[in-house]
């Protein structure tokens, strides 16, 4: 094995590793509500997570994958910016889990791609694929509050259809309900950040002449690049973040079981739909913008809008963050691959 396909594998892991980081960081996602609804304990909502994130490998396509693998020119697709792009977003996935804070592993990936891109090109500007990176720039904004919106109303309608039941019977249906709406919603999960990851080692093995550009076009990708994203992203949620599940769970608005269901269904729903776009967004911007918008059904006052802006400027600062992580790493990583021959 030479030196340079000796980097692609460990760079190749590294991907993985960032995949299952996901999975751990965003596993508040998926089971913050039905944990604190006590529909079920975090050790098997976590196995029901896990479960759907893998099977989204055998319901939904690669057009995320795609569009992520076309965030770079490929004339930057070497070993030093796929490794420098996947630390600056692992750094800062960590650095928020740690503080407990739900921020976007998706724009982490994003800002670590383009900080790690431009920082090769002499920070030329011309490398990044602006046209791509437009998706999940807009997605930062649409998919918080297109889900804000449709849990709004999502819940009033709800309300409506069940004003006549009492809130015994109807905490009692919606617990059941909720197995159905997590599932959907960790299916959406998996789907969509699974394929990011998948991305990048395309746009790696395109640049290095182990992926030919057609496929990729194509939607040709390898099975076992699929099948090793979605275990690894299934496995990072089987190891849980419950760091983050309480701020999801609990500190954004108090929930019952027919909030949780409202909640996920709407970002499940619209989560799907963006991945049937090939728009990378964010998950966890998703299920928040969710769970806001079920809580102002209530009345204003019971979302605790102090957590929520506290949220908000993680949203705001990622990318920029994720991309000063990457380019420093770059400056360290380029000489050294160099010195190494690679």
């Amino acid at each position: 094995m030479t030196l340079s396909l000796l980097l692609v594998v460990l760079i190749v892991g590294v991907a993985l590793i960032f995949d299952f980081l996901n999975g751990f960081h965003d596993s508040a996602n998926s089971i913050a509500t039905i944990v604190s609804t006590r529909v079920l304990s975090p050790k098997y909502a976590v196995v029901w997570a896990a479960f759907f994130n893998f099977i989204a490998a055998f319901v939904l396509g690669v057009g995320v994958a795609k569009t992520v693998a076309k965030t770079l020119h490929p004339s930057v697709a070497n070993n030093e910016t796929v490794l420098a792009a996947l630390l600056g977003a692992i750094v800062w996935d960590l650095l928020t889990w740690y503080y407990g804070i739900p921020s976007s592993s998706s724009h982490a990936l994003i800002g670590g791609l383009v900080g790690a891109g431009m920082t090769s090109a002499n920070f030329s500007v011309s490398v990044v694929n602006w046209g791509e990176v437009e998706k999940p720039l807009l997605g930062i904004f649409l998919a918080p509050t297109l889900c804000l919106g449709l849990g709004f109303l999502t819940m009033l309608a709800i309300l409506w259809l069940c004003r006549e039941m009492h809130p015994g019977p109807l905490n009692r249906l919606f617990k059941k309900l909720q197995l159905v709406s997590s599932g959907v919603y960790s299916l959406s999960h998996g789907g969509n950040d699974a394929q990011k990851t998948i991305g990048v080692i395309c746009f790696l093995l395109v640049g290095q002449g182990y992926l030919d550009e057609s496929r990729l076009a194509a939607g040709q990708i390898p099975l076992w690049i699929i099948l090793c994203a979605y275990l690894a992203i299934g496995l990072g949620t089987l190891s849980g973040g419950w760091r983050i599940v309480k701020t999801m769970g609990s500190k954004i608005t108090k929930l019952r079981p027919v909030d949780g269901f409202a909640a996920e269904t709407a970002g499940g729903v619209l989560i799907i739909a963006f991945t049937e776009l090939k728009m990378p967004v964010s998950t966890t911007h998703s299920i928040a913008g969710a769970i806001m918008g079920v809580g102002s059904t209530k009345r204003l006052s019971a979302v605790h809008w102090g957590i929520s802006a506290r949220i908000l400027w993680a949203w705001l600062l990622t990318i920029p963050a994720s991309a000063a992580v990457a380019c420093l790493s770059y400056s360290v990583l380029h000489p050294l691959i160099k010195l190494c021959g690679g």
